[in-house]
């Protein structure tokens, strides 16, 4: 963190690096990583400052508060997320759900691998205990691909869920847009 701070007041990558012992390179890739961190953190690091009329500001007020927008500086972060395109209001959740969607993937993936060895130990007759008949019934292989595709959907859905979501938010955003332009004139 010592390298972001002193970046942060001016100082040179190659003095960086020679003070520290590292590479301009390595310099440079603390830096990228730290910037990286921030966005995806959703750390404020700036600050946006603007005048406006007096009837100016009543409007926002008016469209914020229809639009169950408590602040003003929460107002003009949608505003300048929605005029990116990426109309997000609760990150972390949506990293959450990613996160959730590829556990389940990777949980589905590994119970159809298991109901594959099942069948292939069926082949070859390797499903008994002790030589007998079949451990592996063909209603638990069933069992065991219904779970898989069980599983597989649910991280599908998920999928679809978060899709939807932001894509109302998008919309959403849009019309805020519109609100805002509409109240400027």
């Amino acid at each position: 963190m010592q390298i972001v701070r002193e970046a942060a007041e001016g100082v040179s990558t190659s003095e960086l690096a020679e003070r520290f012992g590292v590479t301009s390179r390595a310099v440079r890739y603390v830096l990228k990583a730290d910037a990286e961190r921030q966005t995806d953190a959703a750390i404020p690091v700036a600050a946006v400052s603007v005048k406006v009329t007096a009837a100016e500001l009543a409007a926002l007020d008016e469209v914020l508060a229809t639009a169950g927008i408590e602040s003003r500086a929460e107002g003009l972060r949608r505003l300048i997320q929605a005029a990116g395109g990426v109309f997000v209001p609760d990150a972390q959740m949506a990293a959450e759900m990613a996160r959730y969607r590829a556990s389940l993937h990777e949980v589905g993936n590994g119970v159809a691998q298991i109901a594959k060895q099942m069948t292939q130990a069926n082949r070859r007759g390797q499903g008994a205990v002790g030589g007998t008949s079949a451990a592996f019934t063909e209603l638990r292989l069933a069992q065991m691909r219904g779970l898989a595709r069980f599983i597989l959907d649910s991280a599908d859905e998920i999928d679809l869920l978060l899709r939807r979501r932001r894509d109302a938010m998008q919309l959403q955003a849009t019309a805020a847009l519109r609100e805002f332009a509409h109240a400027a004139e």
